[in-house]
C-alpha cells in the first residue's frame, strides 16, 4: 500500500547519478570510475556483505581474494581452506554456497560467471539479490538488487505503509521502474551507497540527499518511521555445556561440526545438545572423555539469528598421549587461529584458556553483533 503521490514529484535516476559521480564510496571490491568490473570480485563482496556490515567485511575480503585471487582458486580449494578463512565473518551457510558456487561457475561455465540474472539464479547460494546485483554491476544487465538500504530507500521515498518483509515484492516493483536503461550497475550501487551513507536508519541527512524533493516521507516528517516493520518473536534460549581439554603436549581436543545445519562445516570444542531445558549441573554426563572435570565460573553467551544461547564451560587436564574420542582430535594450542572457528566457539576457548593465540575475541559472555 502507497500513500498518495499528492503533488509530489516523481523520483529521477540521473538525479541519484550525479549525486553518485561525486559521493561515490571507495570499496576495495568496487570497479573505479571507467573500469571494467569484475565479476567474481562483484560475487564474492555480495556474498560476503549479507546480513554484515561493510566494515567488518573489508579486512575479510582482503585476506580472502589474497588467499583466493580466482573464481578457480576458491573452486581448488579444500572446504577446511575456504571455512578457515570465512570464520568469524558468521552465517556459515554462505561459506559452504560459496564453495559450491565456485566449483559450478568452473565447471559448467568455464570459470566466466554467466552474464544474465535469470542464468546467475541458478547457481548455487545466489538469491534474486545477488543475482541482480552482480548482473547490474559487474554486466551492466537493467536489474533491480533491492537489499536492505535499497528496502529503506524506497519505503521512505513513496511512503510504503505495508511492514516488511510482506512489502518486499511492492519495494522491488517500485525499484524496478526507477532503474535506468544506462548505467544500472552504477544506479544499483548509488542507491546502496545512499542508504548506507544518507538515508541512514536514524537521523537521515535528508537535507544532502539528492531525492529530497519527491521523497514522500520527508515531506511529511516521517522519514524515521520507514520502513515499517513486523515485530521479530525472540527466540528461545537454548543451553548447553562445552568441554576444553588441555592435554600435556600443550593441543586441545576438536571436532568438526557435520557439513549442513547451523555452523555446518565449523569446528569446536565438543559440546552437549543445546536445549532449553538442559541442566549444567549433570553436564559432566556429557563429556566425551573421562577426566577431572572443572566446571569453570561465568557462562559464555551468543546470539544466533534465531536463538541466543548460553554455554556452561567445563575444563580439563590430561596426559600425553591421551586418544581423541572417534570424530575428534587434538590441535596445538598456538595453531587454534588457523582452525575454522566459529565467534561463539572462540569465546568458549578464550573464557577457559584465558586467550586465543592470533585472534581478536570479545569478552565471554558479551553479546555478538552477528550470527555465527
Amino acid at each position: 500500500m502507497l500513500t498518495p503521490a499528492s503533488s509530489a514529484t516523481k523520483p529521477d535516476p540521473q538525479d541519484l547519478l550525479a549525486w553518485y559521480d561525486r559521493h561515490r564510496r571507495d570499496l576495495p571490491w568496487r570497479a573505479k570510475p571507467a573500469e571494467t568490473a569484475n565479476p567474481y570480485r562483484v560475487w564474492l563482496s555480495e556474498i560476503m556483505l549479507q546480513q554484515t556490515t561493510v566494515a567488518a567485511v573489508k579486512p575479510y575480503y582482503l585476506k580472502f581474494l589474497e588467499r583466493f585471487p580466482t573464481v578457480e582458486a576458491l573452486a581448488d580449494a579444500p572446504s577446511e581452506a575456504v571455512m578457515q578463512a570465512w570464520a568469524g565473518l558468521g552465517y556459515y551457510s554462505r561459506a559452504r554456497n560459496l564453495h559450491a558456487c565456485a566449483k559450478a561457475v568452473v565447471e559448467k561455465h568455464g570459470g566466466r560467471f554467466p552474464a544474465t540474472e535469470a542464468d546467475l539464479l541458478k547457481l548455487p547460494g545466489i538469491g534474486a539479490y545477488t543475482a541482480a546485483a552482480v548482473a547490474a554491476i559487474a554486466f551492466n544487465e537493467k536489474a533491480a538488487a533491492v537489499d536492505g538500504n535499497v528496502e529503506r530507500v524506497m519505503s521512505r521515498l513513496y511512503m510504503v505503509e505495508e511492514p516488511l518483509p510482506k512489502a518486499k515484492p511492492l519495494i522491488r516493483s517500485l525499484t524496478e521502474e526507477l532503474v535506468p536503461e544506462d548505467r544500472p550497475g552504477d544506479f544499483a550501487q548509488a542507491v546502496m551507497d545512499l542508504g548506507a551513507t544518507i538515508c541512514t536508519p536514524k537521523r537521515p541527512a535528508c537535507a544532502l540527499c539528492p531525492w529530497m524533493v519527491p521523497c514522500r516521507a520527508r515531506a511529511e516528517g516521517l522519514q524515521e518511521t520507514f520502513p515499517k516493520k513486523q515485530k521479530k518473536e525472540a527466540g528461545q534460549l537454548r543451553k548447553g555445556a562445552a568441554f576444553v581439554v588441555l592435554r600435556a603436549d600443550d593441543t586441545i581436543l576438536l571436532r568438526t561440526r557435520p557439513p549442513t545445519g547451523l555452523l555446518g562445516g565449523m569446528v569446536e570444542p565438543p559440546t552437549s545438545e543445546w536445549m532449553p531445558d538442559y541442566e549444567p549441573s549433570r553436564a559432566v554426563l556429557d563429556a566425551p572423555i573421562e577426566a577431572r572435570w572443572q566446571r569453570l565460573p561465568g557462562i559464555v553467551r551468543h546470539v544466533f539469528t534465531h536463538f541466543p544461547l548460553e554455554l556452561t564451560v567445563l575444563f580439563a587436564k590430561v596426559a600425553r598421549g591421551t586418544p581423541a574420542p572417534d570424530d575428534m582430535r587434538w590441535t596445538p594450542r598456538l595453531q587454534l587461529h588457523e582452525e575454522a572457528l566459529p565467534g561463539a566457539m572462540k569465546k568458549v576457548l578464550v573464557h577457559a584458556l584465558g586467550e586465543l593465540p592470533g585472534a581478536k575475541v570479545k569478552a565471554s559472555g558479551q553479546k555478538a553483533t552477528k550470527g555465527a
